[in-house]
C-alpha cells in the first residue's frame, strides 16, 4: 500500500518488472459478439463504433502500433519495459489461429514483457484460455473481463449480452489456470442506487481476481445512451456522488487487488456529459483528498 490508500497498477509493475512499465494499447481489429448479431447488434449503450479502440486497425501492423508507442512512452515517462494492451472490442472473439498470430506478434516486438487482454467473459473457452495459458508460461499475460455491474437486471438494461452467471464461469476457468484477471466495473449505470454499486464490490471483492477498473458512466456522441440522455431519460452521476461512492467501494476491496484505475479517459472530441469526467488529475486528486479526509484505505472495510 503506498500513501494514496490503494494499490495502484505503477506500484505493482514495478514491484514485478523493477522498472517503470507502461501499457501500449494496440488495435488488433478484432469484432464483438454483441455487434455482429452473435449475442445482439448495437452493442452496449455507452459503446460506439470504435470499441474504446484507436481506430488504427489496417492502417498499421501489431508491430508498428507498438513501436510507436514504445518511442513515446519512453520519451514521456521513462518507461524501459511494455505490456501490449489489446483494447478495442473483444480481443479473444477470433478463430484460435488469429489470436495465435497476434499476440505471437506482439510478444516478438522488443521490450515488450507481456499482454493484456481485454475481452468479454462469452468469448472464452477451454481452447483460447489454454492458448493464453501457454504463453502465460513465457511472458506475464492477464485478461481483463468487462463486467460493469453485478446485477442482471443492469446488465439487461444496458445491453451487455451476458449475464453474472456467464462472467463467475470465466473467471473460474481462468483462475484455475493461473492466468491473472482484471474485471471491469462501472459506476452511475442507469437504475443502480449507491448500495447496488457497492453490493458489486463485494461480490468481485469474494472472487479469485487480482485487479479492478472502475470507471464511471459518461457517454460519448453517437451512442444508445447518447439517446437517452437527449431523452432526458438518463441523468449524469455527480462529481460528488462518484467521489462519495468510489471511496466506499475502495474500502470494500481486498487489500491485494491491483487497482487499475479510478477514472475513465474519454475522447474529449466524443464527449458528451458530464464535462467533469474529462478532468482526470482534478477527479483523481479529489477522491485521494476525500480518503485522507475520511481515514480510507483500501480494504479497511473488505469482509463487511
Amino acid at each position: 500500500m503506498n500513501d494514496m490508500r490503494y494499490r495502484t497498477l505503477n506500484s505493482f509493475l514495478r514491484e514485478k518488472f523493477g522498472c517503470r512499465v507502461h501499457k501500449i494499447t494496440v488495435d488488433a481489429g478484432m469484432n464483438c459478439p454483441n455487434r455482429d448479431g452473435s449475442r445482439g447488434v448495437g452493442g452496449c449503450i455507452y459503446c460506439n463504433e470504435r470499441g474504446s479502440g484507436t481506430g488504427v486497425h489496417g492502417i498499421q501492423s501489431i508491430t508498428e502500433q507498438l513501436e510507436l508507442g514504445k518511442t513515446a512512452l519512453s520519451q514521456r515517462y521513462k518507461a524501459k519495459k511494455f505490456l501490449a494492451y489489446f483494447q478495442a472490442f473483444s480481443n479473444t472473439y477470433a478463430p484460435l489461429e488469429t489470436l495465435r498470430a497476434v499476440y505471437e506478434e506482439a510478444l516478438a516486438v522488443d521490450d515488450i514483457c507481456g499482454l493484456t487482454i481485454g475481452t468479454r467473459p462469452d468469448c472464452v473457452d477451454d481452447s483460447v484460455l489454454d492458448l493464453i495459458a501457454g504463453l502465460n508460461e513465457r511472458a506475464y499475460v492477464s485478461v481483463e473481463y468487462g463486467l460493469q455491474s453485478a446485477h442482471d437486471r443492469t446488465l439487461l438494461l444496458i445491453n451487455r449480452g451476458h449475464d453474472y452467471a456467464e462472467f463467475l464461469r470465466a473467471v473460474e476457468m481462468t483462475a484455475s489456470l493461473g492466468i491473472d484477471i482484471t474485471v471491469h466495473v462501472i459506476l452511475g449505470l442507469p437504475g443502480e442506487t449507491k448500495e447496488d454499486m457497492l453490493e458489486t464490490a463485494r461480490r468481485v471483492s469474494a472472487l479469485p481476481i487480482n485487479g479492478i477498473k472502475i470507471h464511471f458512466l459518461y457517454m460519448v456522441r453517437g451512442t444508445a445512451l447518447h439517446r437517452l440522455y437527449e431523452k432526458g431519460e438518463y441523468h449524469c452521476m455527480s462529481r460528488e456522488n462518484y467521489i462519495d461512492t468510489v471511496c466506499d467501494f475502495i474500502a470494500l476491496l481486498p487489500p491485494q487487488m491491483i487497482i487499475h484505475r479510478l477514472t475513465g479517459d474519454p475522447h474529449k472530441n466524443e464527449l458528451v456529459a458530464p464535462a467533469w469526467s474529462a478532468e482526470k488529475n482534478v477527479n483523481l486528486n479529489a477522491v485521494r483528498a476525500e480518503l485522507e479526509k475520511r481515514d480510507v484505505r483500501q480494504g479497511c472495510r473488505f469482509g463487511s
